[in-house]
């Protein structure tokens, strides 16, 4: 089992930036990607961004990959998602997530097994 725990969100204007934390604990060797979702209210949740953890492959979401910057530092086991120019359709809950898989096309939330309690982003225009 992975415990995953993230930290960084809040409420914030238009335009600035946030930077979330996720800090993975448990059997950390074992997982091959970790990627960060969003679930808006009344909307389904969605994926943002996944970064591998060997190799450093990336991918984003089209709606955020010019604004938002997945990262890790494998010492700490913490990966981190830099948010800039944030914008109002950027409010909602953002989860930490591990998969055990490798995905050469992109990820879908199905391939991740353990998951973050979320943290709350609220952007007001």
């Amino acid at each position: 089992q992975v415990q995953l725990v993230e930290s960084g969100g809040g409420s914030v204007q238009a335009g600035v930036s946030l930077r979330l934390s996720c800090t993975a604990s448990g059997r950390t060797f074992s997982n091959y990607a970790m990627g960060w979702f969003r679930q808006a209210p009344g909307k389904e949740r969605e994926f943002v961004a996944a970064i591998t953890w060997s190799l450093g492959r990336i991918y984003y979401a089209d709606s955020v990959k010019d604004r938002f910057t997945i990262s890790m530092d494998n010492a700490k086991n913490t990966v981190y998602l830099q948010m800039n120019s944030l914008k109002p359709e950027d409010t909602a809950v953002y989860y930490c997530a591990a998969s055990l898989y490798s995905r050469r096309n992109g990820y879908t939330s199905k391939d991740f097994q353990s998951w973050g309690q979320g943290t709350q982003v609220t952007v007001s225009s």
